[in-house]
């Protein structure tokens, strides 16, 4: 995933002089493309987080379009300050991407888990909000944030994700993606999980001859909340699936649209309670401890329909 839209990147950059790279001391291998062509336009700024938000946030000031990158929680939890008062304010061109959500660092520990980003940007004025799930989408994520006049926080993993989309797939901002037509319970996810919920969905159909509708989110914020509530309206459940914290993320997007509306689907969020992950792993290791492999998802979704 990261790989693509670094590739998305360096051919934006080709003919458009304005974009400019910074990077936290690491993405050596992945971002050699864009510093080999593009020298001038590309600081590694050491691992100084904050610093690197605030001298992106001045060449956005003058006229530029600039990329930070680094690992997970770093570009957003240790420059939380910079970014809400030097970039989001002023809504500078400014676009944050981490590589590592959710449990895609898994054996490095918490420090890497990136399991509250989400609700942390939600929450900043001007903040667009992208998780590709896949490298298609990827690649069109780098092209989308650059057409956006301001701030933006793109959320990637790193790399080896299954291509869940079609070459041709057109994204559009706000807009959730059906991948599969169910009826009575529908799936919504962000990010690769997202191939999970798939499994899951599949043997549902096997087990229980049960068509589950599954949707993942491009944009969390901004969303399409009318499109929201037509899901929510043709469906008896919803479920919520993501690598993050259940507080401020998908679910909560979800549940607040809902909450604001007549309809009265039921929405049930699975994700990491609130509490910090005691646990190192693979990330496949820590979907499944915290119930997030294709078989809890499985589970819960039995679980409901006994109910």
């Amino acid at each position: 995933m990261r790989n693509a839209f670094i590739s998305g990147l360096v051919k934006l950059a080709e003919t458009n002089n304005d974009i400019f790279l910074l990077t936290g001391d690491l993405g050596f291998g992945v971002l050699d493309e864009f510093i080999e062509k593009f020298p001038n336009r590309y600081i590694n700024t050491g691992i100084a987080e904050q610093n690197m938000a605030s001298v992106a946030a001045g060449l956005a000031m003058n006229g530029k379009i600039v990329f930070i990158y680094s690992i997970a929680n770093f570009p957003t939890m240790r420059c939380l300050e910079q970014i809400r008062n030097d970039i989001a304010y002023h809504n500078a061109n400014v676009k944050i991407v981490t590589v590592g959500g959710g449990f895609a660092y898994g054996p490095a520990g918490i420090t890497h888990h990136g399991t509250e980003d989400l609700a942390i940007m939600r929450v900043i004025p001007n903040m667009n909000i992208f998780i590709p799930c896949d490298p298609i989408s990827a690649k069109q994520a780098a092209k989308d944030v650059c057409n956006i006049k301001g701030p933006c926080y793109v959320r990637l993993e790193r790399g080896g994700e299954p291509i869940v989309f079609a070459l041709d797939k057109e994204f559009h901002l706000g807009s959730l993606s059906r991948l599969k037509k169910g009826s009575k319970f529908a799936i919504i996810s962000v990010g690769s999980v997202i191939n999970e919920v798939l499994e899951a969905s599949y043997q549902l159909k096997h087990d229980f001859n049960l068509d589950v509708s599954v949707y993942s989110i491009y944009t969390l914020k901004p969303i399409n909340a009318e499109q929201v509530l037509d899901i929510a309206s043709k469906h008896d459940c919803i479920i919520t699936v993501e690598e993050h914290n259940i507080i401020g993320g998908v679910g909560s997007v979800i549940c607040e649209i809902v909450a604001g509306s007549d309809v009265s689907a039921k929405v049930i969020r699975l994700g990491l309670k609130d509490e910090f992950s005691s646990v190192v792993g693979s990330q496949q290791y820590l979907r499944k401890v915290y119930g997030l492999s294709s078989e809890s998802i499985e589970s819960k979704v039995k679980e409901v329909i006994i109910k």
